[in-house]
């Protein structure tokens, strides 16, 4: 409390601290949890072990309605992020994927994106989307380009090393089909493709490559054919063009729950702080 008043934070003494040591605090956060998990062979013991872990007990937290999103892995792997949020929060309505987005934010007078604003995805979880992965990942980072990064329209590109079928590839194919999916299931979305990334960016290439599309030239919003290619692209863009990268954000949970880096530093946690409340905010509309 002695830092708190220091840092004139009047209200921290209202905050509810839940301690997973605290066996009594965490029963009933097991019994949910076994309650979620019986039927996946899981015992009661077992239960009690997950709910003592912090990542568990944060998501269960949230299942419970007692916290409305949770921020992680600032000492944790992706990896383990994501498998508590998947076995306790689950995805969203109708998405099986879930996947990593980053909010990218050019420098001022960048004639790119929204504005200079971008959303990339997925550059943190699926390593080697299927086309129904791909054409969920779509729908997913529309809904963030949306929600988190203020693009009132968003133009969905479906990125690939061919456009408009100039290559011949599996890879290729895999992308022609994801653009076909997301334009079937989700009518809503702007989305086009397969185009490579300067024929999305530059109206001129854009007009050349793929002539009548209405995303060519003009995307705010780029969906990479890979986490290999995505995670490669976000940092390029981020170092080389000295963007402001956030994220990243977890796309398809049916309640908000995002990831940090282990190599992040206080701002990064207020940011992403910042972006779950905003998430957390939506989803109660």
């Amino acid at each position: 409390m002695a830092k708190a008043n220091e840092l004139n934070l009047t209200h921290i003494g209202e905050a509810r601290i839940v301690n997973p040591n605290d066996d009594n605090a965490i029963q009933k956060y097991a019994e949910l949890f076994y309650e979620l998990r019986k039927a996946k062979g899981i015992t009661m013991e077992d239960a009690k072990k997950k709910a003592k872990d912090p990542l568990y007990l944060g998501c269960l937290l949230v299942k419970s309605g007692e916290a409305d999103g949770q921020v992680a892995g600032a000492a944790n792997s992706t990896g383990n992020v994501l498998r508590a949020a998947f076995q306790v929060i689950k995805t969203a309505p109708g998405i099986s994927a879930v996947s990593g987005a980053f909010i990218m934010q050019l420098p001022e007078g960048s004639p790119y994106g929204h504005n200079g604003i971008f959303v990339f995805a997925d550059c943190a979880a699926i390593p080697a989307p299927t086309a129904s992965e791909l054409a969920q990942i779509a729908v997913s980072a529309n809904r963030t380009a949306k929600q988190l990064a203020c693009i009132p329209e968003p133009k969905v590109a479906m990125l690939s090393f061919s456009t408009k079928g100039s290559a011949k590839h599996d890879n290729v194919t895999k992308v022609q089909e994801a653009v076909a999916l997301a334009k079937e299931n989700y009518p809503e979305l702007l989305v086009d493709g397969e185009m490579q990334l300067d024929a999305a960016l530059d109206m001129t290439t854009g007009q050349s490559k793929a002539p009548g599309s209405p995303v060519a030239g003009q995307a705010n919003t780029l969906i990479f054919p890979s986490l290999e290619a995505g995670n490669i692209g976000y940092k390029l863009v981020q170092r080389l063009a000295r963007a402001g990268a956030y994220g990243p954000v977890l796309q398809g949970l049916s309640m908000p729950v995002n990831d940090l880096s282990r190599g992040c530093f206080a701002e990064d946690i207020v940011g992403t702080v910042a972006i779950t409340a905003v998430q957390a905010q939506n989803a109660s509309k």
